[in-house]
């Protein structure tokens, strides 16, 4: 292999690693919430919420790693209003995310104006794992990233495990495939979609902070460029499995480390056609999602976006 092209090869997948993780997070995270039959289309919303209150807590503390989990605390109050709306008062889902999502784009955007452009004096540093991070090729792609991407590894097998191995996981997949059945088997119904709803908000605010707090170290409004949209089309692309999350993630990563290099290395795209992309991409990952589902015969949890009341059983 070519030296330099070895070179470039490594710093795209290494990049692909770090932009797929932004998605990865609301993606495992919207996985968890549809699994218990709740819709969130507001993750684009939830993403910039916490982004921003990430840049804001770790510019006012100078740790990152507080403003992280500000970014994640401020996105899972954000989703709750989801939840309390979709679960107890029984609304409309698609109608309340897509509320979410304007909410959150007008919300960063109204407060955020006076931070544009501020940069933050410290940031996430990579933290290569002593040895791994030495194997030639695979070290410096996988193991010489920042500590979010090595949990965005663990999330993946943990919450794979706990979907398919644990009771948990059982009495989950059954609030959104059945919940009469669930409910009529003891499992709290209303609690079990509070909860994921919640988290699945925290992880879409973690995948925002993680911009403002290591990748682009600065705010900006509208800093995610369509990313929790396309977390959404992932959601379906993976089959609401977190392993096959984290292959749609780090694919789609790949495409923007691509993009990267291609204009530090001078290649001249349109700035049109950059921000036109997000949108670009995530019709063409539903259409091959769709085609996926559908030759392999996996369907949606069946309950997705069905109000359930307990009185109606």
């Amino acid at each position: 292999m070519n030296p330099t092209f070895g070179t470039i090869l490594i710093k795209v997948l290494a990049g692909a690693i770090q932009s797929g993780t932004i998605l990865l997070l609301p993606t495992l995270g919207e996985v968890l919430t549809e699994r218990s039959g709740v819709l969130n289309l507001g993750l684009e919303g939830l993403m910039l919420i916490g982004a921003f209150f990430g840049f804001l807590g770790a510019m006012k503390t100078g740790n990152p790693y507080i403003g992280l989990l500000l970014g994640m605390a401020a996105a899972a109050a954000a989703a709750a209003i989801h939840a309390f709306i979709c679960v107890t008062l029984r609304g409309n889902q698609t109608v309340t995310g897509l509320a979410l999502a304007i909410f959150g784009t007008g919300l960063t955007s109204f407060y955020g104006d006076r931070w544009v452009s501020q940069r933050l004096t410290t940031a996430i540093k990579p933290m290569a794992i002593p040895g791994l991070s030495q194997i030639p090729v695979v070290g410096p792609i996988l193991f010489s990233q920042d500590l979010i991407v090595y949990a965005g590894y663990i999330l993946v097998a943990l919450f794979w495990f706990l979907l398919f191995k644990t009771k948990v996981g059982v009495n989950l997949r059954a609030v959104g495939e059945n919940a009469k059945a669930a409910d009529a088997m003891g499992v709290n119904v209303a609690g079990t979609r509070y909860f994921w709803t919640i988290l699945g908000g925290a992880l879409a605010g973690a995948g925002g902070a993680y911009i403002t707090c290591c990748i682009h170290p600065y705010w900006l409004n509208g800093i995610t460029s369509g990313k929790g949209w396309i977390a959404v089309a992932l959601v379906v692309f993976a089959m609401w499995n977190p392993f096959n999350a984290l292959v749609g993630s780090f694919l789609f990563g790949s495409i923007e480390a691509l993009q990267l290099q291609l204009q530090a290395g001078g290649v001249y795209i349109n700035s049109a056609l950059l921000s036109m992309l997000p949108y670009v991409t995530t019709f063409v990952v539903i259409i091959v999602a769709t085609l996926i589902v559908r030759v392999r015969h996996v369907g949606t949890p069946k309950e997705l976006g069905i109000p359930y009341a307990r009185e109606e059983k």
